[in-house]
């Protein structure tokens, strides 16, 4: 894989599903190192876009490229370089969390073990209580470790936050924003996070797409599209990840100025019809 071409790649990618057209000539480049949150309303196609992109579904038109692969013809390389947190655990229900890890380490020869137990520990995840039994945030904890234990150099995150408590979710954000970023090569993992929680880009995102009507309506650093800036909390480097809004009235002017964009590519969208 070249170390310095996009890590993913989406050249006018188009989808429907019946009548409905989910994505329209879709582009997309994530750089190597970037932490990118896609975001748009329920139903704008960012799950589709990660189906997508793990060789899930087959795009009708288009072409995309994800660490180097092509995710239809080679799958297996896909599967070992991608890690992927769905919105919904899809463990099976009777299945512990130690007993996936066994069952995923084999398929995967940069499996991590120690990483997993050092995430384990970390995040509180119950090691001896089946799927069926775990809270949600539980749930979601045991997919993030099992995402990461293979450092894959691009991770995918469906809505991973949604649905989560407060508190376990400042727990869990504040626990993998590491490991988010790290490779086993001391550089920085690409991240592409779909959400519609902006509490979210604010805290971990380097960079922001919007995606509305199946195509990137804006696509660039977070504070060139939601008005926010890098900035150093006194814990860290000031390296984007403390992304905190910058004009006094947080995450609810970002809320504001995204309702803008959508508005505006729906103005288009009607006066081309």
């Amino acid at each position: 894989m070249n170390p310095t071409a996009p890590v993913f790649a989406a050249r006018g990618l188009s989808m429907r599903f019946g009548k409905r057209r989910v994505l329209d000539g879709l582009d997309l480049e994530l750089a190597p190192g970037q932490v990118t949150a896609l975001l748009g309303e329920n139903g704008a196609g960012k799950s589709t876009l990660i189906k997508l992109a793990l060789g899930v579904l087959k795009a009708q038109r288009g072409t995309l490229t994800v660490a180097g692969c092509c995710p239809l013809k080679q799958s297996g390389l896909v599967r070992q370089r991608v890690g992927f947190v769905p919105d919904v655990p899809d463990a099976y229900p009777w299945m512990t969390a130690r007993e996936l890890f066994r069952f995923l380490a084999p398929h995967w020869p940069s499996w991590d073990a120690a990483l997993a137990e050092s995430l384990l520990e970390s995040l509180c995840v119950p090691t001896a209580t089946p799927f069926k039994s775990m809270s949600r945030g539980e749930g979601m904890k045991a997919m993030l470790v099992a995402a990461l234990a293979p450092r894959p150099s691009l991770l995918l995150l469906d809505e991973p936050f949604a649905g989560l408590d407060p508190l376990v979710r400042e727990e869990v954000l504040r626990s993998v924003i590491g490991e988010l970023r790290s490779d086993p090569n001391g550089g920085e993992r690409t991240v592409l996070v779909a959400t519609h929680d902006l509490d979210v880009v604010a805290r971990i995102a380097d960079r922001v797409a919007i995606l509305a009507h199946g195509k990137i309506a804006q696509h660039g650093a977070v504070g060139e599209v939601l008005g926010a800036k890098s900035l150093d909390d006194g814990n860290g480097a000031g390296d984007g990840s403390n992304a905190l809004l910058d004009d006094g009235a947080g995450v609810g002017a970002a809320t504001f100025k995204l309702r803008d964009v959508l508005a505006a590519t729906r103005s288009t969208e009607t006066a081309v019809r």
